[in-house]
């Protein structure tokens, strides 16, 4: 993925769930979502991925109308048929129905066809305690890098 270009990554997603596995999807978007998504305007923030009718579809991201759009502009919220191939479908249905996962988008991009792209992942939701112990983890870890800087410079 050299030449794609990432259009937004929802960095709540890897806060709120800890993602076991990850899916490339096509997205069928309509002219006026496209020419949005170019701009960098959209929103993954509480949007998810759900299968109904053997189908996947992305709901509740948020893509705002087109500035230059006319009358034929489409609605911001509307769901949206993610494009997987059938066994990817039904594999998604199985683990997500089985273990307990939710389907959450992690990262839109353009790929180097100029394709947008969304990439799932398969996650499991965090516990509140689990959420502390990876910030505290985070927070040791910065400390450590800061005491190490500090005696690097100083030997």
């Amino acid at each position: 993925m050299g030449t794609a270009k990432t259009i937004t990554v929802n960095r709540k997603a890897y806060h709120d769930y800890s993602i076991e596995e990850t899916v490339e999807a096509g997205i069928a978007l309509t002219g006026t979502e496209i020419k949005s998504l170019r701009a960098g305007k959209i929103n993954l923030a509480q949007s998810f991925a759900r299968i109904e009718n053997g189908e996947a579809w992305l709901i509740n991201a948020h893509i705002p109308p087109y500035d230059a759009g006319n009358r034929y502009n489409h609605e911001p919220t509307r769901p949206r048929k993610l494009l997987l191939h059938r066994d990817e479908i039904g594999m998604l249905a199985a683990k997500a129905n089985q273990k307990r996962f939710t389907l959450v988008p992690l990262r839109l991009y353009l790929n180097k066809k100029s394709l947008a792209k969304l990439e799932l992942g398969l996650g499991r939701g965090k516990r509140l305690y689990d959420k502390r112990e990876a910030l505290a983890e985070r927070q040791s870890d910065r400390e450590i890098e800061r005491t190490l800087k500090m005696h690097r410079v100083k030997v």
